[in-house]
Parts: structure tokens; sequence; C-alpha cells
């Protein structure tokens, strides 16, 4: 009944504009996850429907100050990838909210505290390790600041209340907090990129007024394009603490979507829809003009210079120099594994951060002190993600191990054809031209179709495999690792060059390879240097393909006739 289901959906969301399935899925959840929504109930039947998934559209189109259109076009998929606060934009019931546009387009959350001496506190700082630039004191003294943006404007104090006796840290009205990932409040980050932030509204409850960092960031103090200004995000968060929802106004700080730093913090003023909100609420701040100094606030330090291009990025020689472990196409990113660590391209080919990400952080549950992935892939049938790493595997919902793994890579039952047992496994992929799974080992490949959901997954090869890598024609036959990307092409890796099978196809003649550095991680391009040409060798007999000799064996043209057949075999 669900498969049925999830195929009418599939089928309806595709009518109604070019793009993937796959980014249906991923659209249809994160209008979910930011209200724009509600959960489909499958027990109750109430299902998403091809009308209310457009109309949504529209609305965080409007709300997102994009054209709207009502289909996932380009710039409604930028606006959906691009970092934001983890609070939904859309709240309360749709009459309400009808209603509440109409009057002005600000949002207030109907919650406020009711009184105006409130006090904060810090429970943690952000880690030196990502965030260098950012002392503790530097932090207190951008969040009083934060907090100053809005007593500037509305008759309220803040008071920061010190740490107790052993370090420990104050309660208070609003403390905040730099977390990873789970951190008990039922709303987990993400790692870096995606959310960034999230507050809770005042209130009774314990997490009332809580705001709370990803810790994942690189935050920073007038950040710049690889990181993310502190300043910028705490205004916004000390927003939600103070009762206020998600604004469509622009320019508004309480729009959901980073906005960029902050470039002159202690005469930075709200702008007109900011103060009417939070006026609505609390009321106007007597005669003081907002901004400018105080004697009372701690000193901010000359934001740090931009950082001139000929610095030397730590990352730099690890992310440039290629040789990655694995590479995988994961709910729609390519993630490429190197040692402990990993980058992270999202859909619009805009690299996460320059700087790497420990995989034991994002994907819990690997054994401890993991320095390798062999490979990885998404499994279609149930969007599981499998890890290989030496002679075992993992299987994962989201970023969690499953109960029950690892198991040996012999579930698989692959045998060479010498008749030994297989017990590593090079690289896996996807062919989007067949739904299949192949797994690559030693200059052999296997295809399996995993079909079918959980256990149920048929991990035997289907008949006639192993076969040799050599059928991919014209790219290494021993590469790093494979994925299917784009249109349903094929992308080989190899050190640091990749090479692209249009369509999938094995039956291409000439494969150019391309930068992996340069088109996949924003490294800087290699100057060029000019190719002597051997004037005994035709040019369109000339080439630059590195280690050609490894994957290239043999005539060319001899091998044509049976590509083409084992290019139909394959594909069945």
């Amino acid at each position: 009944m669900e498969l049925s289901l999830l195929l009418w959906m599939v089928i309806t969301l595709t009518e109604i504009t070019s793009a993937q399935p796959d980014q249906y899925s991923r659209a249809v959840d994160w209008l979910s996850r930011y209200g724009y929504l509600p959960p489909p109930d499958l027990r109750t039947s109430k299902l998403q429907t091809k009308d209310g998934i457009e109309k949504a559209i529209r609305v965080m189109q409007r709300f997102g100050g994009v054209p709207e259109t009502g289909v996932l076009d380009s710039d409604t998929l930028k606006l959906m990838s691009t970092p934001r606060c983890s609070l939904p934009d859309i709240v309360g019931s749709e009459d309400r909210l009808r209603k509440r546009r109409r009057r002005k387009r600000y949002a207030l959350s109907g919650l406020k505290w009711y009184k105006t001496d409130l006090t904060w506190s810090v429970h943690s700082y952000p880690s030196p390790s990502l965030s260098p630039r950012l002392s503790e004191g530097l932090v207190d003294s951008i969040l009083t600041h934060a907090f100053k943006a809005w007593s500037d404007v509305a008759p309220l104090n803040f008071r920061r209340l010190p740490s107790n006796s052993g370090g420990a840290a104050a309660g208070g009205d609003i403390r905040v907090s730099f977390n990873r990932l789970l951190h008990d409040d039922g709303y987990p980050f993400d790692g870096q990129g995606g959310t960034l932030a999230h507050a809770f509204f005042p209130g009774r409850d314990e997490v009332a007024g809580d705001t709370h960092f990803d810790d994942h960031e690189i935050w920073s103090y007038g950040g710049d394009s690889s990181s993310t200004d502190l300043f910028t995000v705490a205004v916004h968060e000390f927003g939600h603490a103070l009762g206020l929802s998600h604004s469509s106004s622009d320019p508004s700080i309480m729009r959901p979507y980073y906005q960029g730093p902050v470039e002159d913090i202690p005469s930075f003023q709200l702008d007109l829809d900011d103060k009417l909100a939070i006026q609505q609420l609390y009321g106007v701040k007597d005669s003081r003009p907002p901004g400018g100094g105080d004697p009372d606030l701690p000193h901010l330090p000359s934001p740090p210079p931009p950082r001139p291009t000929h610095l030397p990025d730590p990352s730099f020689h690890e992310r440039c120099q290629g040789g990655f472990d694995a590479v995988a196409n994961i709910r729609g990113e390519v993630f490429f594994f190197k040692g402990a660590h990993f980058w992270r391209t999202k859909r619009d080919g805009s690299l996460v951060s320059l700087s790497p990400a420990l995989i034991k952080n994002f994907w819990i549950g690997l054994p401890p002190g993991t320095n390798k992935i062999d490979t990885v892939y998404e499994r279609k049938s149930d969007s599981h993600i499998v890890f290989f790493i030496g002679s075992q595997y993992w299987v994962f919902k989201d970023t969690v191990a499953m109960a029950g793994y690892p198991r040996p890579i012999s579930d698989w039952g692959m045998k060479r054809k010498s008749g030994a047992l297989v017990n590593t496994v090079e690289a896996a992929f996807i062919w989007a031209h067949n739904g299949k799974t192949y797994l690559f080992s030693r200059g052999e490949f296997w295809r399996f179709d995993e079909s079918r959901k959980g256990e149920q997954v048929n991990r035997q090869p289907e008949p006639g495999y192993p076969r040799d890598n050599s059928l991919w024609a014209g790219v290494p036959s021993h590469m790093d690792d494979v994925i299917s990307w784009g249109e349903g092409d094929t992308y080989f890796f190899k050190d640091n060059l990749y090479w692209v099978l249009k369509n999938g196809g094995l039956n291409q003649d000439v494969v150019t390879p391309k930068s992996i550095a340069v088109d996949w991680l924003r490294c800087p391009a290699p100057p060029a240097t000019p190719t002597p040409v051997n004037p005994r060798i035709p040019k369109e007999c000339s080439c630059n393909i590195k280690g050609s000799s490894s994957f290239l064996s043999g005539s060319r043209l001899l091998l044509i006739p049976v590509i083409l057949v084992m290019d139909e075999f394959i594909r069945k």
C-alpha cells in the first residue's frame, strides 16, 4: 500500500516540473520541515496533493523573495540549499496566517516574556579547532551587542549571569550553547552548512528562550565567504527567543536565510520591520537613540581584515592534491572522503566549507579511530547509506548506524573469477539507467538488484558476474570511486582527475579527464604550460591523459564491437 502511494506521488510530482523525483522527495521534506506543508499521515491517508505541493512552493517562493512559479526551478532549489535558521517559517493555523499576512509582513509567535529585565548565560562556546578566532571573551562581547540591538528599540534590559562556582554555567532566561548533531532538544543539527542555529520562543517550558548554535559551523567575527558571522545569526536567534517568528520582509534580520556579516557592529540598527515587530510585543524605547557608544558595553576589537588570498589554507594541500579514498552521491550532494575527513559539495556546485569535517562527528556508529573509508553509496530502495571499510560494511539510516552492524563483506557473496572470496570493495554506485548496484574490486565488478527494502535486499550478485572493469572504456580500470550525477551521467574518479561517461554509456571512444580540484573543490587552476608537439604524431592523436597506460590496453578499434554488445547486456 505504501509503495503504491509513493509511486503515485512521484508520478504526480513529475507532472508539474522537470526536477528529478529525488529532488522532489527532499523538497517535500524541506517544505514540511519549515512549515509550508503538513507532514503526510499514511494512517489517515492524508497525503500531499499536486495542488497542495504547488501552493506550498508558491508560498515558499513568495516568502523567500524568488520568482513565484510553483515549480522547483533553479532559483527555488538554490534558496532551499542556502544556510538558514532551523525554525519553521510558517507557524499557526492557515486562517490566522492569512489574516496576519494582510496586516503586516513580520510575524509574532504569540508568545512573549511578561517582564522586561531578562538574564542570559553561556553554557558552551564554539570549538577552538573550527572557530579559532573567537575567544570566549569575544563571544561574550558579540552576544552582548546582539542583545543590545533589541534593547535599543524596546524597553528591555539584558544582564549576563556569571558562571557558578567551579565554572558551571548559570541558568537565566536565555541560555546560549554551541551544540553538535543530536543535542537532546528534538532538533538535531546537520553538520556544516544547512541549518545554522535555532532558538525557542518564550514560555513556561524548560527550554523557553534557549538559543543553540551549530558547533560544526566555522563561526567568525566579521565573517567571510568561508565562515559564518556570529553576530548576524545571534541577533536573528535572539529575536526568536524574544517572541518573533520569521519575516518575509527584505531587509529584515528575521528573514530565515543567512544574510552575511554586519560591517559595523557597534553602530548596527534594526530595520523598520524588525523594530515594529519587537515594539508590538514590548512597546517603544524611550528617547535614547539606538546604536553608537555605551560605556557599559564590552569593547569590540576592530574586525579582522578580509583574509588575503595568498594566506595558506591549512586544508588546501589535502583538498587540492586529490587521491580521495571515496566519493559518494548522498542526498543529492557529493561527499569526498579522505583519511578521517570529508568535504561536501552541494547541489548548486558550491562547497559547504573549504575546511574538512570529521567523519566520526557526522556519521555516528563507525568504529573509533576510523581514518579511511573504502567506498560509500546511498541505496535507492530505502535511502539507507552503505559504508565499506576493510572487510566489513555498515548500513546507516541518515547519519546513525543501524543495529546489527558491522557485517562481513562475505554477506554479498562476491567471488572472483579465480574463485577467491572478495573481502574488500574499492568502489560502489547505483547506475542511473537501470537502478542496479555495482561493486568494484581489483579490476572486476559485480551487479546487484537491491530493489527490495530492508533486510530483504538481495545481497547475491546477478548471474554472469564478475566482469572486467575494462568494459567501461576510456576510464581507469582501477578507479578510486564512481557516482551517477547530473542527467544520469557516470563519473569515474582517480587521483585528482575525473572522467564523465555521458548518459552512462560504455561505448564512448574518447573521454577527456578533468580536474577534481578545480571543478569540484574550488581549487585554483594550475598555470597553463605549453605542450610540446611531436611532429611525427598527427594532431588528432595527441592527448594528455595522465597514466593512460594503466587503463587503456590493446587496440581501441578491436574493443568497440565488444563494448557495444556489453553495453546493451549490462543495461538490462
